[in-house]
């Protein structure tokens, strides 16, 4: 029996009688040399992609998944469905999200950007998509750095995007400067993702040059009209998102009497969120007490709600890259005054009759306007505003009814909200068979 004593600085685990009993990276490190060993040992080898897989995480995933819930299949299908809404010979590059950094070595949490994750599946930065007929989908994918290994761990490589995320062809980021100015010479059109536009593909000149010829385009017109029709897995991660941010608003409801501090509230309902399973939250919740809850993107949270006063949450959580977003309002010393609940009535009535207009062929901007007609209706009986067409009703409330929701809060901000909202049987429009 070998004593950890006996092995310098830091083997995760044992050796019993002669034989290795380790799950985890083993890493020797020696006062003579910087770094002498690198050894994995596990008792199930599978191939490190950088993210989750099925046989990683087979808790999360399960076999033919690339990320929870959606299979292979879907996102080649969306590929192909992309290819069929770009004009002929056309070319689009679609790059991930960049990573941002908080101080010199700290980086943000990274999330993906959307359009990526919905062609690839990768939820890694550092990778550029290309997508056309004559190839289907190659991917550029960061080059292996050992130091970054060590640090951060594994990432997505080629061998990755060919037999994990099922890509035509693949080749090392440093390559593309010589492949893509041939894949952009044989394109009729161009079209990339602005948001996320990098200066490595954007500074070739053969991008350069279909860019003075007025051939580069936005890719978002297409893909944010594909990410509007949710398929049935991913209405499935919504309605989990939503229930995920839901019982965990009930939970920290129950606790605001006891710990009424905006603070503390932000802090339960993100805690609940994860502990349910929720990745991060779908953006920084929005906790104001009193006065503070009429501020629509208030963030601060280190207020004290006082007594009488109401508070106001708005929270959303992410589950496996498909958001939530809910806001609600609440009196955490149990009860409404008068005034409260003849305001907050006007409110939830006005809420019950708009979700009945939630239905195939209704706008959301109508929905809007049906519950701007109600408001503006109520706050005139009940003396808050002298007339119905007076303009301050857009003081009190500056906000619409509502947005598309996705896989970002404001989901394809592309689509007008004067479209009509389709049937959620027409989700099969996209045949993942």
């Amino acid at each position: 029996m070998v004593k950890y004593s006996d092995v310098q600085f830091g083997y995760h685990g044992t050796f019993i009688d002669g034989e290795r009993k380790l799950s985890v990276v083993s890493q020797v490190f020696s006062p003579w040399h910087d770094f002498t060993g690198l050894a994995t040992y596990a008792t199930e080898r599978y191939v490190d992609v950088g993210q989750p897989t099925s046989l990683s995480h087979p808790q999360l995933l399960a076999e033919g998944e690339i990320t929870p819930g959606i299979t292979c299949d879907e996102y080649i299908s969306r590929r192909k469905r992309l290819l069929e809404l770009l004009p002929e010979k056309s070319l689009a590059i679609i790059a991930s999200a960049p990573v941002k950094m908080m101080t010199d070595v700290v980086p943000y949490p990274f999330r993906q950007d959307a359009d990526y994750l919905y062609i690839t599946g990768s939820s890694q930065p550092g990778g550029v998509a290309v997508l056309s007929e004559e190839c289907g989908l190659c991917m550029f994918m960061p080059d292996p750095d050992p130091h970054d290994v060590v640090w951060q761990g594994q990432v997505a490589g080629v061998e990755a995007a060919l037999d994990f995320f099922k890509a035509e062809k693949a080749f090392p980021l440093s390559k593309m400067h010589k492949i893509l100015p041939e894949m952009i010479g044989r394109a009729s059109r161009l079209f990339h993702n602005i948001k996320t536009a990098l200066p490595s593909y954007m500074e070739l000149e053969a991008f350069r040059g279909a860019s003075l010829n007025n051939k580069v385009k936005d890719l978002s017109r297409y893909t944010h009209e594909m990410r509007w029709i949710k398929s049935p897995s991913e209405l499935k991660l919504m309605r989990e998102s939503a229930s995920i941010a839901c019982q965990s608003l009930l939970q920290t409801m129950l606790l605001s009497r006891t710990f009424p501090e905006e603070s503390k509230l932000s802090a339960k309902v993100e805690y609940d969120c994860k502990m349910r399973g929720a990745q991060r939250m779908a953006f920084n919740p929005v906790v104001g007490g009193g006065a503070n809850g009429s501020v629509i993107h208030y963030s601060r949270n280190d207020q004290k709600v006082r007594a009488g006063e109401l508070v106001l949450m708005d929270v959303g959580c992410e589950f496996h890259g498909y958001l939530s977003d809910l806001t609600r309002t609440w009196p955490p010393c149990g009860s409404f005054s008068s005034a409260q609940e003849i305001l907050y009535s006007l409110i939830l009535e006005t809420n019950k009759e708009c979700v009945k207009l939630c239905k195939p062929g209704v706008s959301i901007q109508q929905i809007h306007n049906y519950s701007v007609q109600m408001l503006r209706r109520g706050l005139k009986e009940i003396g808050i505003l002298k007339d119905e067409t007076s303009y301050s009703y857009h003081e009190l409330n500056p906000t619409s009814i509502g947005h598309y929701l996705g896989m970002d809060v404001h989901d394809s901000a592309m689509i007008s909200n004067d479209r009509p909202l389709q049937p959620e049987f027409l989700t099969v429009l996209y045949d993942y068979s």
